[in-house]
């Protein structure tokens, strides 16, 4: 969630600092700073609480300029939002650093620098690394050895990048479970934590490698790998647009988010899981004590994000907590009975949303625990209101139909399970394959991704219908009704989800040749009852347009299907929502409607 930008050229580099740093901002912070090499030959430090716009106004202020320099946004994890635990952090004045990511033995290492006679003015870890490397510097090494020693001495998943006053002509950085990323420019170089924050500036970028640490100098770029050994990372030209709200390669920003999401996911996760582990604090400093207090869920969503919360209902429950998911506008108007230790969850992608936010301001003083929210927009207010935030990190999202940012809720909302899982006895190795899981849904996103065209031609048969019902069971069931939520409302075509083993109560009478029937078939406990209720369709003539695990054997006749590789269990309805929405945007482009601003909707729902 926290965002790391650093410069070093012949000019001020303040500009580009800045201008990083708002760039970054879609990520979450609640603070930010700024350390540069002034004229004077010292480190200048500035740090404010609040938006960058406020630090911004804090260095115009100051008048300083520098030709080096190193910026961040703050996520507080270890110590309060605060500006004495903002980045960069300093050991006197020898050396700064600003830092992504969690170290777990930041407290041994803490006692170990007091009884050295350091002092420490904030709460956070980055603190510790960075005295660990005065100590070092003090000791003789220089700025590169200090780094590779400190870095030797951490045990976590971080990305930093130091200065010191005392080694003008270059920035040290290291990564370990955090990425970061090199921008070369002509007579000056960049780092950062996202390419997006350098577009301004380049389309050069060295991709650090785990355990990677490198010395940027303003006409050199030199990387070591993990055993000390030079080595030679490809430098790769970025295609992203250095304007937000560029399509690029494709027709609609729509398509444009839907093939972006292996790549919010793995942001989504950045910082958050190392080493088969999930690493909580990362969550924010208030939510592990939250969590700790939790014997029940509720969550509140309108929309997609009601969709995404009913699959983590799925989840939450096999972890042996209770949960409800309620529609935010129904919510909001009931009598609310809260069990002892809820704790009430919002979801939105905007942080907007009218009746979600009454929601959570109706839940004041109604008994819950606290409140967290799953919000892809860090100054909305969703956030600022509620006691813990997860943001989603998906960027931003201008199709009216949610993609992206359905996804990245759900890999949120499969984190949070996993923390809530622990609580109930959850094994390491159970966590771990939790953890590993979501470790290769970004390739096995990318792999459905490559159907599109194969989606394309089956979406021609559904050119002339007015109809279609979407089946599921389990999880799957409100994946249906998000795939149906989809093509509702970009194609048009009326569509309804149903459990399918609800069809005898009702929608059977509905099933005719005319009328298709969608349904994902994932390799599970509840396989041969959906087959079951796919063969009462194709006795009534129902056409089936389905999406199956390779290990499937459908076993019926006359019908579309579309096989996924083999896919894990526990993120199958992550992975499966995705040729859904891909089925979804075909039709409307076959039905020749307007796929980014459909008819009478509004990105974000802010009046009732």
């Amino acid at each position: 969630m926290c965002g790391i930008v650093g410069a070093i050229a012949h000019r001020d580099v303040l500009p580009i600092l800045m201008e990083g740093l708002q760039r970054l901002e879609y990520r979450g912070y609640d603070s930010a700073g700024v350390a540069v090499r002034s004229a004077d030959g010292e480190l200048k430090r500035f740090r404010a609480l609040g938006k960058v716009h406020v630090l911004k106004d804090l260095v115009e202020r100051s008048g300083v300029q520098g030709d080096m320099g190193i910026a961040h946004t703050r996520w507080a994890t270890h110590g309060v939002p605060a500006e004495r635990n903002a980045h960069p952090q300093m050991s006197g004045v020898r050396v700064a650093v600003v830092h992504n990511g969690i170290i777990e033995n930041h407290a041994e290492l803490r006692k170990q620098l007091e009884a050295l006679g350091y002092e420490f003015t904030s709460e956070t870890d980055t603190e510790v690394i960075a005295h660990l490397m005065a100590h070092k510097l003090e000791a003789g090494m220089d700025l590169f050895a200090a780094v590779a020693q400190t870095a030797v001495e951490l045990d976590g998943a971080y990305a930093l990048a130091a200065a010191s006053p005392e080694d003008a002509e270059r920035i040290v950085v290291t990564r370990a479970g955090s990425p970061l990323v090199i921008g070369l420019g002509d007579g000056e170089n960049f780092i950062a934590s996202d390419v997006t924050a350098l577009l301004p500036v380049t389309r050069k970028f060295i991709f650090l490698e785990e355990g990677d640490i490198a010395e940027v100098r303003r006409d050199s770029v030199t990387v070591f790998d993990n055993r000390g050994h030079e080595v030679t990372r490809p430098v790769k030209q970025s295609q992203l647009s250095n304007v937000v709200a560029d399509k690029g390669p494709y027709a609609h920003y729509m398509l444009k988010e839907i093939f972006e999401q292996p790549g919010v996911i793995s942001e989504t996760l950045e910082g958050r899981i190392h080493k088969g582990r999930l690493l909580e604090a990362s969550f924010g400093h208030e939510t592990s004590a939250l969590l700790d207090r939790t014997k029940h869920v509720q969550i509140v969503a309108c929309g997609t994000s009601f969709h995404a919360g009913m699959v983590a209902r799925y989840w939450i429950e096999e972890a042996g907590i209770p949960c409800s998911v309620e529609v935010a506008s129904e919510y909001r108007y009931r009598h609310v009975v809260v069990p002892e230790g809820s704790l009430l969850i919002t979801i939105s992608q905007s942080g907007e949303t009218a009746d979600t936010l009454a929601a959570l301001r109706g839940g004041r003083g109604k008994g819950y625990i606290g409140s967290l929210t799953v919000c892809n927009v860090p100054e909305s207010s969703l956030v600022r209101e509620s006691d813990v935030c997860f943001m989603t990190r998906a960027g931003i999202e201008i199709g009216v139909a949610s993609t992206k940012a359905f996804t990245t809720q759900l890999v949120a909302l499969r984190l949070l399970t996993i923390a809530l899982s622990r609580r109930q006895g959850l094994s390491k190795a159970q966590e771990e394959t939790m953890v590993n899981e979501l470790h290769s849904l970004p390739r096995q996103v990318e792999v459905v991704l490559r159907l599109s065209d194969a989606i394309s031609e089956m979406a021609a048969a559904f050119s002339d219908k007015h109809n279609a019902l979407f089946l599921g069971r389990g999880p799957f069931y409100p994946v249906a009704m998000e795939g149906a939520l989809k093509l509702k409302e970009i194609s048009y075509i009326h569509a309804e989800a149903y459990p399918a083993g609800e069809l005898k109560h009702g929608p059977l009478a509905l099933v005719d040749e005319t009328m298709p029937v969608v349904c994902a078939l994932p390799d599970d406990p509840l396989l041969e009852k959906v087959l079951s209720n796919l063969q009462e369709v194709r006795a009534r003539g129902g056409e089936l347009f389905l999406f199956s695990d390779q290990k499937v054997t459908i076993g019926l006749d006359r019908y579309h299907n579309m096989t996924l590789s083999d896919i894990h269990p526990g993120t199958a309805p992550i992975v499966y929502s995705i040729p859904l929405q891909l089925l979804a945007y075909h039709v409307a482009i076959i039905k020749g409607t307007d796929v980014d601003q459909p008819r009478n909707l509004a990105k974000s729902v802010t009046v009732e």
